[in-house]
């Protein structure tokens, strides 16, 4: 597994370092928030509104210079899989984020990922970036020979599974990114979530928006 940030588009020097945390821990959001908390000084925290940018900026320099160990990586019950992904966008284009939760076939959540997408992208960016995002580390961390992809974004789909030619400007990267890793798993099907379906990467693609909005720092 590489430790190297997965593309992304533009975003701040603060949130940038925030997302270099995350690729350290393979972008297991609860581990980068709990180291980045225990090296803020005092009783802040990432998402402190006490926490200066200064205070933040010096928090994150260390923990990347420390060297960042990844979570121990769950033992799924088979080689079938289940990913929901989730992408946001705080104003269409603004702030965006992108959430993955991988499951095994008994639906046991093995990995929590999440990561800063852009400071102004748009929802379907987002959504290929969560896309990718999970299938990277789905294929870092496992052998799938069957996966359910479960994604709400019908853009996203028929781009994907459809055949389309990718209608969002910018999406080359990640849309030939998603294609070979689809490619390299023997059987895969997406399911169309709608509105009201529970997704539990919403709330992971809500936290990589609210680390889009980070100031320059």
């Amino acid at each position: 597994m590489t430790d190297d940030p997965l593309p992304a588009e533009h975003l701040s020097p603060l949130a940038t370092l925030v997302d270099e945390v995350l690729a350290s821990v393979g972008y297991e959001v609860a581990a980068a928030t709990d180291a980045i908390d225990d090296a803020v000084p005092g009783y802040g925290g990432l998402f402190d509104p006490a926490t200066t940018p200064a205070e933040l900026r010096r928090a994150l320099e260390s923990l990347l210079a420390s060297g960042l160990t990844r979570p121990s990586v769950p033992e799924p019950t088979s080689d079938t899989f289940v990913l929901y992904v989730d992408g946001s966008s705080r104003g269409n284009p603004g702030p965006a984020g992108a959430g993955a939760v991988i499951m095994d076939a008994a639906e046991d959540q093995l990995a929590r990922l999440g990561r800063p997408v852009g400071s102004r992208t748009g929802n379907n960016t987002a959504e290929y970036v969560a896309l990718q995002l999970g299938l990277s580390e789905l294929l870092a961390r496992y052998e799938p020979r069957r996966l359910e992809v479960r994604i709400d974004s019908m853009t996203v789909i028929r781009d994907v599974w459809g055949g389309d030619d990718p209608t969002e400007p910018g999406v080359e990267t990640y849309s030939e990114a998603v294609t070979a890793a689809l490619s390299s798993i023997p059987e895969q099907r997406y399911t169309h979530l709608a509105d009201s379906d529970p997704n539990p990467a919403d709330a992971l693609a809500t936290v990589g928006t609210d680390i889009a909005t980070f100031g320059p720092g």
